[in-house]
């Protein structure tokens, strides 16, 4: 008796706090919430980088976020219902920790730092748009990310380093654009 009148009780809490007003609720996936959109155009994200190939590869990771995980068709700006636009304000690399190599240089002793990893920072803008009337549904401003990448004496590891914490930003920034317009949160 005690299993079978356990199951009955958390059936009633279920169907309870299922009719209840608490603010969650069942939804469609694949689907936005809230918003009646079945099409979305994710142009080339925009960026002050001079980094060649930069914003190709970022705006490849947004579109392949809602490619995989939502109902919504990533169609050219002329057949979207709403337009996901980005553009990042500035990218920074700061010095995360460092190497320290003492030289004996004419009788003194000099002090040679170089960085051994670094922090790369990204600040985005982020909005979706109406298409048809031009009203913004959401917009997010300033916001941050930064991932670490290691510095070794080649330059093409190091740039291939900065390159895969570059994309973990982009990563990162996808999902919450993905979160903002199908979940919004």
């Amino acid at each position: 008796m005690g299993k079978t009148w356990r199951m009955s009780v958390a059936f009633v809490v279920f169907v309870a706090l299922g009719g209840s007003s608490c603010g969650y609720h069942f939804q469609q996936t694949g689907r936005p919430h809230g918003l009646k959109i079945r099409s979305i155009a994710i142009p080339m994200v925009k960026s002050p980088a001079s980094t060649l190939g930069f914003e190709g590869a970022f705006t490849r990771v947004i579109r392949e976020e809602f490619i995989d995980h939502s109902g919504l068709a990533v169609v050219s700006k002329e057949e979207a219902d709403a337009v996901l636009e980005m553009r990042i304000d500035r990218i920074t690399s700061d010095p995360l920790a460092y190497d320290v190599t003492q030289s004996n240089v004419q009788g003194g002793t000099v002090n040679y730092e170089t960085t051994s990893s670094r922090w790369l920072r990204v600040t985005m803008n982020t909005r979706l748009i109406d298409r048809a009337s031009g009203k913004v549904l959401w917009e997010e401003r300033g916001e941050k990310e930064k991932a670490s990448y290691a510095v070794t004496s080649d330059p093409l590891e190091t740039r291939y380093n900065r390159r895969m914490a570059l994309r973990k930003i982009a990563r990162t920034f996808a999902k919450k654009a993905y979160a903002q317009t199908m979940e919004r949160f």
